[in-house]
């Protein structure tokens, strides 16, 4: 502010500066003013353009989306193939006519007969989808799609027919290598993550249903990780559960993102009627990637094998043996005497946390980890042993062997139970149906009645050298029938006590509190052999 020395003023310079000051003053004044308006005013207009903005774009969105569905069709559909084979017919039960071939061909007095004969002979036909992934022919489908066929044609969507064949199949995820010889590279599609989809992800399902070439539905993700037992489905197939209309027929094609990739191949459907029913299957894409590979680079799939059955650390079992998580698999039986974790010194009750380091978080990830890692590689497993009512850190090295396929262990398995003593043959449960339910203690809380195993019982239920008690009766409302015990099971140890005796037994659940984790080792009589077995339940 400009000022004059003190003593050298008048009274008119004290005026005018008097009136200098106030106009400053209200120069500053309106200054703040009219910033204030601005301010207010172009807060005004961006707030309407802001609620404007939403309104358009959700106008605009289903086109939008509409558009990325036709898009991702036009870039994917030549890739996508239609797959017919023809399989020989199956050999008819009129033994009579074996010997002589040409007795078949000879017309009888009765048409209706030569009707049934011809229809016996004729040939099966199959229809599918699949999907080109390498320009120069490589097509992945599933596994039953090709199953037993003794001519399979491939269709591309110009019409162009081809002769197919097969490269391998793996029958653990039900995926199939198909090869053509096409005289220019054809459309393929390209293998995406199937790590990163996530429940609620849109995706198009791309295939042949019922025959009908180059169909297209859209869904969404319902959920991961999903295995299917009720199909048959192997601990290989986790997969990706959609609501994108799947067919018969589609098997074999692709469910797609909105990227264009593939991150399934559609295996299964759940229905009771045969057809759509608003669930489907698709194998993830990293799992498809993993046999592909294999398929094309030795002919067949080899997975790592330890030899042994797992159970996942559930809560209960963490509360019980005071694991800081519930995660870890236990080792629940041995399922090869002579396999690589006996010979490295894994027991049955082990609790196996990590491989190589990483953390096994249950029992289908340590299956997962095993079966990804090389034929013959050693593995450091790290686990827990429980010694002296302690549990131990210890570690092990262990050979990776070949995973046996799953006709040998069929087989194995089928030797096992022909393998069986003479004598009565027992039930679902155990317990021979001519034989009456020995005394037994009731347990109204748990819903079922258990009784000493004598050394009688044992041998007349091919139970030599067990000790525990019986299960004879499990209400089907109680607590134990939702723990999956059932009728025929020895109980061996309830939260780390041996139980030998009703007395052992009373003494533990008596023990009990409403909440408490129950962890059981049973065992039971399968087949030819007695199997180990651990339920997990919150006592209530």
């Amino acid at each position: 502010m400009l000022e004059i020395p003190k003593g050298q003023t008048t009274d008119a310079d004290r005026a005018i500066l008097r009136r200098l000051r106030v106009w400053i003053a209200a120069l500053a004044v309106a200054c703040l003013a009219v910033g204030i308006g601005l301010g207010a005013l172009l807060t005004g207009q961006s707030v309407v353009a802001l609620s404007e903005v939403p309104a358009a774009q959700v106008a605009r969105a289903p086109e939008a989306l509409s558009a990325s569905f036709a898009e991702i069709a036009r870039r994917v559909e030549p890739a996508v193939v239609n797959i017919d084979t023809v399989a020989a017919p199956a050999p008819t039960a009129d033994k009579d006519n074996e010997s002589d071939e040409d007795e078949k061909d000879t017309p009888s007095d009765n048409p209706l007969l030569d009707m049934l004969r011809r229809r016996a002979q004729r040939a099966a036909r199959g229809v599918g989808s699949g999907f080109i992934v390498d320009p120069k022919g490589l097509i992945l489908t599933n596994q039953h799609v090709v199953e037993g066929a003794t001519r399979i044609t491939v269709k591309l969507q110009t019409g162009e027919t081809l002769r197919g064949e097969v490269v391998g199949v793996d029958e653990e995820t039900d995926v199939a290598v198909v090869r053509v010889k096409p005289t220019r590279d054809l459309p393929s599609v390209r293998l995406g993550n199937s790590d990163e989809v996530q429940v609620g992800d849109w995706v198009l399902a791309i295939g042949s249903p019922f025959g009908l070439d180059q169909t297209v539905t859209a869904g969404i993700i319902s959920t991961r990780e999903r295995s299917n037992e009720k199909t048959g489905a192997t601990s290989f197939q986790r997969f990706l559960q959609t609501d994108a209309a799947i067919n018969r027929g589609n098997s074999g094609g692709p469910l797609v993102n909105m990227r264009g990739e593939v991150i399934g191949i559609n295996s299964q459907i759940a229905t009771t009627t045969g057809d759509y029913n608003g669930i489907g299957f698709a194998l993830p894409s990293n799992e498809v990637s993993f046999v592909y590979q294999q398929i094309v680079s030795a002919g067949k799939v080899r997975r790592g094998y330890l030899g042994i059955f797992l159970d996942s650390v559930r809560a209960e079992y963490a509360r019980v043996y005071g694991l800081p998580e519930a995660k870890g698999a236990i080792v629940r039986d041995v399922a090869d005497e002579n396999g690589p974790a006996v010979k490295a010194g894994l027991q049955t009750n082990d609790i196996i946390l990590e491989i190589d380091g990483r953390q096994v978080s249950d029992a289908q990830d340590l299956i997962n980890k095993v079966a990804a890692t090389t034929v013959g590689q050693t593995i450091k497993v790290t686990y827990m042993r429980e010694v002296g009512g302690q549990l131990e850190r210890r570690t092990a090295s262990v050979v990776v062997a070949e995973r046996p396929s799953r006709a040998q262990l069929i087989e194995r398995d089928s030797s096992v139970a022909d393998d069986e003593a003479d004598g009565a043959r027992p039930d679902a449960a155990g317990a021979p149906k001519s034989q009456p339910a020995p005394p037994a203690a009731t347990r109204p809380v748990l819903g079922m009645k258990v009784s000493e195993l004598t050394t009688q019982v044992a041998n007349e239920r091919r139970l030599t050298g067990v000790r525990g008690l019986l299960v004879t009766r499990v209400d089907p409302a109680g607590i134990a029938a939702d723990a999956n015990l059932e009728a025929g099971m020895v109980i061996q140890r309830v939260n780390r006590r041996a139980v030998t005796s009703l007395a052992d037994f009373d003494k533990v659940i008596e023990s009990l509190n409403p909440g408490d984790a129950v962890v059981m080792h049973v065992v039971v009589r399968v087949g030819g052999r007695v199997e180990p077995r651990i339920v997990q339940f919150t006592f209530q």
